[in-house]
């Protein structure tokens, strides 16, 4: 079953993003290039709670 997570900007620590993930397969906390458009760049953003 793929539950709900959230990405928090490792920058400005606001978070901007949601996505899925199967927490059997992947029990790790997940790290991705994204935008973050209030700093108006690409930053690693990680999983947070």
């Amino acid at each position: 079953m793929r539950e709900l997570i959230t990405l928090a900007c490792q920058e400005c620590k606001r978070r901007n993003y949601t996505s899925t993930k199967d927490k059997k397969k992947h029990p790790e906390r997940i790290e991705l290039k994204k935008y973050c458009r209030f700093d108006r760049k690409h930053t690693l953003h990680k999983e947070t709670k």
